[in-house]
């Protein structure tokens, strides 16, 4: 997915350029690029796509392949005596020598507990897992100058859409799922803090393979007539409606673990976001199973719509960009 952002003289945010391009699955397991030379080519499909003219990008890491860790130092401390606290620290905590990993680190403010501190979070990664990122941009005619971690991306784009709740959102307690392939990942929000987080096996991969089993197509026919819509008569009560279902149940089950796991017992919103949150009936059967309000992420809400973006299909795949959306917002928080 591509997102490409701007802002107009007024300073309101622009959606420039938008577009999706599948993959193949198995080139990409886990955030390991299975397929390099593949993956390339959907790439540079991709920005022929969109139109963009833009070659500096941001790219991600999915938090598997990440180590992070917020740590408390003193206040005060210059550039280079921060560097050696951040790496002396980094060494407790990540099982590899530093030389392997690429390691960085962001003032996030001063502590809550220890009065003339400062809170910092630390993240690392193998450098391999880095590198395979900028070498993809770089056969894509690309430059990645931003490598982000998918969970603080999509968090980014959701700050945005929760400062639009009543209240500017204060003390509005999100419990976000994005529904990938084969997993989805929880992220409960408040006030910006992440209060948990967690990934469940269950994705939109299983209604693709009932497709493909109920009506003989291959897994490739299945995902593109899921998403157009080409489906039998039947599909609707025989096939989706038992999965939205199922799907529903599953999300219950989630906000069930966030429960017995916190002092916590309710959200005030479920929020949709990924490749299958747009399916039919599926905010409604959420609200439902769990009694809480539960919407499609939009991230584009509040933005003005550039020439370039075909309005009626974004606003149909909207939900699927919010991390490539949290991404794009990169270029205005450096």
């Amino acid at each position: 997915m591509l997102v490409e952002l701007s802002r107009s003289k007024a300073g309101d945010l622009v959606l420039d350029r938008c577009a999706i391009e599948p993959l193949e699955p198995g080139w990409v397991t886990d955030g390991n690029i299975e397929k390099f030379d593949e993956v390339a080519d959907v790439l540079r499909r991709l920005v022929k796509k969109s139109g963009t003219r833009t070659k500096n990008v941001a790219m991600a890491l999915p938090p598997s392949a990440v180590i992070s860790k917020k740590i408390i130092l003193p206040d005060g401390l210059s550039g280079a005596e921060l560097e050696m606290e951040v790496e002396t620290e980094a060494n407790k905590y990540i099982p590899f020598s530093l030389d392997e990993v690429s390691l960085d680190f962001c003032v996030l403010g001063p502590s809550a507990t220890s009065s003339g501190d400062v809170e910092v979070l630390i993240a690392a990664s193998r450098k391999e897992k880095v590198q395979d990122r900028e070498g993809l941009a770089e056969a894509s005619g690309l430059k990645c100058t931003v490598v982000d971690v998918e969970s603080y991306a999509s968090r980014l784009a959701t700050a945005r859409l929760i400062e639009n709740m009543p209240n500017k959102g204060l003390d509005t307690m999100v419990a976000l799922f994005e529904i990938g392939s084969l997993t989805t990942s929880i992220q409960v929000i408040k006030n910006e803090e992440v209060l948990y987080e967690r990934d469940q096996a269950f994705g939109g991969a299983q209604l693709t393979q009932l497709i493909v089993r109920q009506y003989g197509f291959s897994v490739e026919e299945a995902e593109n007539k899921k998403r157009s819509g080409e489906l039998p008569e039947d599909y609707e009560s025989g096939i989706l409606e038992p999965f939205v279902d199922n799907m529903a149940q599953e999300i219950g089950r989630a906000l069930q673990f966030f429960f017995t796991s916190t002092p916590h017992n309710k959200v005030d919103y479920v929020m949709l976001a990924g490749g299958s949150s747009a399916l039919a009936g599926l905010p409604e059967a959420v609200t439902q199973q769990t009694s809480f309000a539960c919407i499609l992420a939009n991230p584009f809400e509040g933005m003005e719509i550039g020439s370039g973006v075909r309005e009626n299909k974004m606003r149909h795949d909207s939900s699927y960009y919010l991390t490539a959306c949290g991404l794009a917002l990169r270029r205005f928080s450096q």
